[in-house]
């Protein structure tokens, strides 16, 4: 049907407005246009004689006594009789045809509006309106999905600091078969220099096209990475929290209790980077209990002088962390929460949206040992935190 009730009301409604439009310019430029006409008129043909006929008007003139004086003739001028019939006739088919092509682009603008619609290509899943914006469909470009086209998938980033278990966490994820998380990519300075080069790299990991040693071969129901705070995230917050709320992306937040530990942790872990005790090769992580014993053989030496306020900084740099990112829906986990208590992982899992699984990793930890017999400078550390707020991190084993 050419022209529903609707339609028909906005036609008429348009042809009016214009027809007004038009009504008003026509009176406007006559009145503009027939004072000064009618005065160069008057002036040139005063002297021939006190009548003035104006040929192009609907008046005469007469000039008695200096004043002016105006009466209507009684036939119309012939120059009328033509312009008036043939200026509605114009007004009217451009009013007739703009209205009319405004009503077919507002017609063609609602079906496009319509069908560029997102819709899932698979149409038997149902979701909550919770999840609506955090459940994709990528399309990557360097392959096919295939079968698993149909299988909607979820965005999450591992958010951390180094030595707190996030590789040893992320490792538990990705012995799930539906879970790939792509490693700590930026690592990398280049991939992190600018956020630009910041959000081509995530475009990739998110489109399924960033492929590292995590891509599955079964369906892919949750894909991600591992990103740590001080590797471009903090420097640009704003912008990252931007585009987690509009690509629809989860955080996972993991972080260590007991500071004390993750400072043992990092400390040996810069040893091991200068020193390389493993045959000449530094490992960040191990996988048997013969190289976690070589590792921990260095007993790190602490400064007790700024330790309170080193752990200070450390609990409100992730303090902001986690304000700065409220927006984002996430998940905040504790590597000592994931050791003692398993339904930690069921959560995990949870909130990603995949099947529940029991997860598992080959790392092996390396500091085992308590605190005591780990600190080379043990009682300068026990008088520094002994009595504060950080107390319990000197029993916490």
């Amino acid at each position: 049907m050419l022209f529903s009730t609707r339609r028909f009301v906005r036609f008429v409604s348009c042809f009016l407005f214009f027809f007004l439009k038009e009504f008003v310019v026509f009176v406007s430029l006559t009145l503009f246009f027939l004072p000064p006409f009618l005065c160069i008129a008057m002036l040139i043909r005063k002297g021939a004689g006190k009548r003035l006929i104006s040929v192009s008007t609907l008046v005469s003139i007469h000039i008695l006594k200096g004043s002016l004086v105006m009466k209507p003739q009684k036939k119309l001028p012939i120059v009328l009789k033509i312009f008036v019939p043939f200026f509605l006739l114009i007004s009217g088919v451009l009013m007739f045809l703009v209205c009319f092509e405004q009503i077919r682009i507002d017609k063609k603008l609602r079906l496009v509006s319509i069908s560029s619609a997102p819709r899932s290509p698979c149409q038997g899943y149902q979701f909550s309106k919770s999840e609506t914006g955090f459940v994709h469909y990528p399309q990557p470009s360097s392959y096919k999905r295939e079968e698993c086209a149909c299988t909607p998938v979820r965005y999450f980033a591992i958010i951390s600091m180094q030595r707190s278990g996030s590789g040893w966490f992320e490792a538990l994820l990705n012995s799930h078969e539906n879970i790939s998380s792509n490693g700590e990519i930026f690592q990398i300075f280049e991939r992190r220099s600018n956020i630009s080069a910041i959000k081509r790299i995530l475009d990739r990991v998110y489109n399924l096209d960033f492929y590292t040693s995590a891509a599955k071969n079964e369906c892919t129901a949750a894909v991600g990475l591992k990103w740590m705070l001080n590797q471009g995230l903090v420097d640009n917050y704003d912008d990252i929290v931007e585009y987690f709320v509009r690509r629809g992306i989860s955080a996972i937040f993991i972080f260590r209790r007991n500071l004390l530990r993750r400072i043992v942790s990092q400390i040996a872990n810069d040893f091991d980077r200068n020193f390389k005790q493993l045959n000449g090769t530094h490992k960040s992580h191990v996988h048997t209990i013969q190289e976690a014993e070589v590792l921990a053989r260095f007993k790190p030496t602490i400064n007790a002088t700024n330790l309170v306020s080193k752990l200070d900084w450390t609990n409100e740099y992730i303090a902001a962390a986690l304000q700065k990112m409220k927006r984002v829906p996430h998940l905040v986990v504790y590597y000592e929460d994931v050791i003692k208590n398993s339904s930690v992982l069921l959560d995990v899992q949870h909130f990603l949206g995949v099947p529940q699984k029991v997860l598992f990793s080959k790392q092996i930890k390396i500091h085992r040992k308590p605190l005591r017999d780990q600190i080379e400078n043990w009682d300068e550390v026990y008088h520094a935190l002994n009595g504060t707020r950080y107390e319990n991190f000197l029993y916490d084993d």
